[in-house]
């Protein structure tokens, strides 16, 4: 009988067992198991850029030719090639623009001329009266002297007489010194006729007006017929480019890039007429005088750049890329993989103490490095996996490009799987016995064309590459 009790007492522990291992596998088959995902090291080179700007194709040089005389457009000059002056035209120093009615000018320039002309008479006359006078003074000098020579009590000169030749002696000099003072008045009236007459005229060579510069007429800015008013501003009426063949691109750079951005460095952009051809430029310089929109400090850029072809246009869109930095043969490694921190529980326990302060600069590290040339790396930590558990790997994290990062490490070798996130299997399924049709809940997706290791936000340093 006892022994028939033990017999029962031992069944029920068995089966005891048996029921709570049941459970226990329906409860962890309930749960979906995570594993890692991992990218390798590679090794290649890396371009940092500033992307995403947009500038404006500028002429180097633009002259803006206006009017200095009011009057009606009569007529537009001739380019060289023969045809009138329009958008497009090549005209070279001095080439006739256009042409405004100089009729009232003209009639000023005939006023002025008379008057100067007027003015060398008037001279004439002034300088003859200089000469009767000085005769004048001749005589009354001479008569003066006999007057003295005879003396005021002479039988042969009343005295009357003799005051009478002082007088006019005194007056001849004064009319002589009138005389000449009347030749120079002339002769300053003729320099003023000569300047309102050389006014006059060069307001009637306005009337003709020439292009100042070589280049290309890139806006025409008035019509045959119509009048042009200059007062205090001269209206502009030709806008021309000096030399097409090299261009500049205006571009807005953000307060946060400016920084970054240094004369001589490369650059490349598009334009939407050509889609598929990539320009070439470099950073010329930085204006200072920076614009603010709505709380946002923006930056003028000019970016030089050849246009042998003539396919910039002027005023293109450009879509402007800078090259901040650039790393050649250099071990690589995405973003996601220093963004990523493991649990403490996934830290393999021989790395767990001395791993918590680790997290802390991987986290630091996985910020972009600075872009510029010969930057200093920052302290940075990778995970590879070792079985169900990661350990960590110290690296130096240098120039960035926002989807790998440039690494150097003692322990880094190109082709080490280095963790970037994270991915959830039903543990029912196992890797290669799962349906392709069945729907893979909770695992990551990589795109069709995506390289193999990446995943969603992976390399690209997407919000999904790290937890």
């Amino acid at each position: 009988m006892r022994r028939t009790i033990g017999i029962v007492v031992v069944v029920i522990i068995v089966l005891g067992l048996i029921g709570g291992g049941g459970a226990w596998y329906l409860r962890q088959s309930g749960q979906p198991k995570t594993t890692f995902r991992t990218a390798p090291v590679k090794r290649g080179d890396l371009k940092a850029l500033i992307s995403g700007v947009t500038g404006t194709v500028e002429p180097e040089e633009v002259v803006d030719v206006g009017a200095q005389v009011a009057g009606q457009i009569e007529s537009f000059g001739k380019d060289e090639s023969g045809k009138s002056i329009d958008y497009g035209s090549v005209v070279a120093e001095n080439t006739v623009l256009a042409n405004v009615d100089d009729s009232l000018y003209a009639s000023d320039v005939a006023l002025t001329k008379a008057a100067s002309e007027l003015a060398k008479a008037g001279h004439i006359n002034a300088e003859a009266n200089l000469q009767q006078m000085k005769a004048k003074l001749v005589q009354a000098q001479a008569d003066w002297d006999r007057a003295q020579k005879l003396g005021p009590s002479s039988e042969a000169l009343a005295p009357t007489q003799y005051d009478a030749y002082k007088a006019n002696f005194d007056i001849a000099k004064a009319n002589v010194a009138v005389a000449d003072a009347g030749v120079a008045q002339a002769a300053a009236s003729i320099g003023q006729a000569q300047a309102a007459l050389d006014r006059a005229q060069r307001s009637l060579s306005y009337c003709t007006i020439k292009s100042p510069v070589k280049g290309v007429i890139i806006d025409r800015r008035v019509n045959i017929g119509q009048t042009v008013v200059s007062s205090l501003n001269a209206p502009s009426l030709f806008l021309i480019a000096k030399d097409l063949t090299r261009v500049q691109v205006w571009v807005s750079v953000n307060e946060a890039d400016i920084g970054s951005i240094t004369p001589g460095m490369p650059v490349t952009f598009t334009v939407d007429a050509f889609p598929s051809k990539v320009f070439l430029g470099t950073v010329g310089k930085t204006r200072l005088n920076a614009t603010m929109t709505q709380n946002v400090v923006t930056y003028t850029v000019e970016v030089n750049t050849d246009n042998p072809d003539g396919k910039l246009l002027p005023y293109l869109t450009a879509n402007v890329q800078f090259q901040t930095g650039h790393r050649e043969d250099v071990l690589l490694v995405p973003n996601a993989a220093l963004r990523w921190t493991p649990r403490p529980d996934q830290i393999a326990p021989a790395f767990r103490q001395q791993a918590e302060p680790a997290s802390g600069a991987g986290r630091r590290a996985s910020q972009p490095a600075s872009s510029q040339e010969g930057a200093d790396l920052h302290r940075g930590t990778l995970w590879v996996a070792q079985g169900q558990f990661v350990q960590p790997v110290k690296v130096q994290a240098g120039l960035t490009d926002g989807a790998q990062t440039e690494v150097q490490g003692s322990d880094l070798a190109e082709g080490l799987q280095v963790v970037v996130g994270e991915q959830s299997m039903e543990s029912g399924a196992s890797a290669g016995g799962a349906s392709p049709f069945t729907p893979q809940l909770g695992a990551a997706r990589r795109p069709v064309n995506a390289p193999a290791g990446s995943g969603t936000g992976g390399a690209q340093g997407g919000p999904g590459g790290g937890r």
